[in-house]
């Protein structure tokens, strides 16, 4: 029996029962089972820990306690962030730099068809509001960080012990990848802010106010742009400085993992203090480190001997996440929802599939503009693997688009049951098919993406394979024009 709360502050200790251990083992060990097997059958492993969460957790058997469900949630949330966190740690930065006009035409694309076919289909074809259609498009717009960071690192594991290991997230399409899916968050994270704040809007509105909504919308939207500047300012001219004059000389493991849990905490809180998404600040948390050595490499270990921060993020740090927990499996079956929710799935497969029509776009604009002698334009045929790989990529939606869409039925009163319900389906269907996509498409081609002249693995700026035929030149200087930038 738990003590008093006048007995003093303390938490009684009480051995737990043998049903509550083997429940915790069998959880843990059917999870770890069920991620082999999905990476080993279509390289995803995410789906494995959907089906388990789904399983254990109130969708279907509710086998696990409520709270201990509520706290395998906050865990999960802490492994997406170190996730996201990893991404901005291993992120190659020059490349970013080079791809950015790219990255931003593939992230707008990401962004405005999913709302624009959503509209489409949900307003003007099953007659939802358009409040509830901009809801649930905005779910949909965005594309999950760690589900893509989980794609691109388990993908780069060698499917057998001898086979060479592929760094997907250091090639050029891969990327553009990572780059495009921040700014989907980004620009959802912002949306969702304004979807947070729609009941309240409503309430100013029919009191005669509204003064608010200009502030309500351009706050995040100028925290996310100010941090994005900044960070790289500061990295560069003030903590790179100070890190190799005084850090880098100590640098080991211990001192590795508190200046990341040092430099993580202030831009989560900073991130969320200023009103944008403390998943952007985790991934330009990630960045910041990465470029303190000031070489742009995805470690920023100064020395050979010394172990830089991926390795040590690798060595001490994992990720946990779960999203089974919050799909409401049983309201998914019902007649109508699901033929309009398989419907809806294959409009928003489509909506970001699109994406990867940027690819042959650019291959096709900067052949024209570059116009080099004795070389004819790149055909479809060469472009179809990275831009399906880009496409595919941005198909699943994970625990993101489910945050967004609860937002909008727990704190407006504007999203029915039904529509939500069939965005559900949207979004949970795209994130089994995105990783699905994704592994069958390296298993098949992916050699090929990562030799890539154009769109596989770049040689680093400065390197001895600069030059040597592996890649084309990327140099995108600050300021050079539209054409130079096509030209890379």
């Amino acid at each position: 029996m738990a003590a008093d709360a006048s007995d003093g502050a303390f938490l009684a200790y009480h051995e737990p029962s043998i049903i509550s251990i083997l429940t915790l083992i069998t959880f843990f060990l059917v999870l770890a089972v069920a991620e082999w097997l999905a990476d080993k059958a279509v390289r995803a492993s995410l789906i494995g820990h959907i089906v388990v969460g789904l399983i254990y957790g109130v969708p279907l058997g509710n086998i696990l306690p409520g709270n201990w469900q509520e706290t395998f949630l906050a865990l999960g949330y802490i492994g997406l962030l170190l996730i996201i966190f990893e991404g901005g740690l291993t992120i190659r930065l020059d490349l970013l730099s080079q791809n950015l006009v790219l990255s931003i035409v593939a992230a707008l694309l990401g962004v405005l068809t999913p709302i624009a076919l959503s509209f489409a289909l949900l307003h003007a074809g099953f007659h939802h509001s358009a409040l509830e259609s901009f809801i649930v498009g905005v779910a949909l717009c965005s594309t999950s960080l760690g589900t893509t960071f989980v794609i691109l690192s388990g993908a780069s594991n060698p499917p057998a012990p001898d086979a060479p290991a592929v760094e997907y997230a250091e090639t050029r399409v891969g990327t553009v990848l990572v780059s495009a899916a921040v700014l989907d968050d980004v620009c959802g994270l912002v949306l969702v802010s304004v979807i947070h704040n729609l009941r309240d809007i409503a309430a100013e509105d029919h009191e005669g106010g509204g003064a608010g909504l200009g502030w309500i919308i351009g706050r995040p939207v100028l925290a996310s742009v100010l941090m994005a500047v900044l960070t790289p300012v500061v990295a560069k001219f003030v903590a790179g400085p100070v890190y190799r004059r005084f850090g880098a000389p100590q640098a080991g493991y211990v001192v590795n993992i508190a200046l990341m849990a040092v430099f993580m905490c202030a831009f989560l809180a900073i991130a969320a203090y200023a009103g944008a998404s403390v998943l952007f600040g985790a991934f330009l948390a990630g960045a910041f480190l990465s470029s303190l050595a000031g070489d742009g490499s995805k470690d920023a270990g100064c020395s050979r001997e010394m172990p830089g921060f991926v390795d040590t993020f690798d060595k001490y740090l994992g990720q946990v996440q779960n999203i089974g927990f919050a799909i409401p499996f049983l309201d998914l079956w019902t007649g109508e929802v699901m033929w309009k929710g398989i419907l809806y799935t294959l409009l928003m497969v489509l909506a970001k599939l699109v994406v990867g029509l940027v690819v042959p776009a650019w291959d096709f604009l900067s052949s024209r503009l570059r116009r080099t002698p004795g070389e004819g334009p790149r055909t479809l045929a060469a472009s179809w693997a990275p831009a399906t790989l880009l496409g595919a990529a941005m198909v699943a939606r994970g625990e993101i688009g489910l945050l967004i869409i609860q937002i909008g039925l727990s704190e407006t009163p504007f999203l029915t049951q039904k529509a939500f319900v069939i965005g559900v389906w949207a979004i949970v269907l795209n994130t089994i098919i995105g990783p699905v996509l994704v592994g069958v498409l390296l298993k098949r081609v992916g050699a090929d993406i990562a030799s890539d002249p154009r769109w596989g693995v770049q040689a680093k700026q400065g390197s001895e394979t600069d030059g040597e035929g592996v890649a084309e030149p990327t140099d995108t200087p600050a300021g050079t024009s539209l054409e130079s930038a096509l030209a890379c």
